[in-house]
């Protein structure tokens, strides 16, 4: 394998991994979507992080139900508040990785 194999590779994995980022947003700017289409693609954001947040307070194992991450679920606590007074998705990791770093340190 010479060093034009991994130079076509390395391009390769960059168009595999940049086309499908990129293309919807210069398809959706040639056409409008219908109204019902935008409606729809409005929730995806909020289902996504639904679902990384329920991803990082529960434990899976095969075979039984999920378990509570008590530290994790308390670091939810201060950054829902903030959430909910703020709606600035900064603070909001921020006072995340805050939360849990003072409950791993005690």
């Amino acid at each position: 394998m010479n060093n034009s194999y991994y130079l076509l590779t390395l391009f390769g994995c960059a168009a595999v991994t940049w086309l499908p980022r990129v293309l919807p947003f210069v398809l959706t700017k040639a056409f409008a979507l219908p109204s019902a289409v935008e409606k729809f693609l409005s929730y995806l954001p909020m289902t996504i992080l639904t679902a990384l947040l329920l991803q990082s307070l529960l434990t899976f194992k095969s075979g039984s139900f999920p378990s509570l991450r008590f530290p994790e679920i308390l670091a939810c606590i201060p950054a829902l508040i903030v959430g909910i007074r703020t709606n600035d998705l900064m603070k909001i990791v921020l006072t995340g990785v805050v939360a849990i770093a003072l409950l791993r340190l005690l």
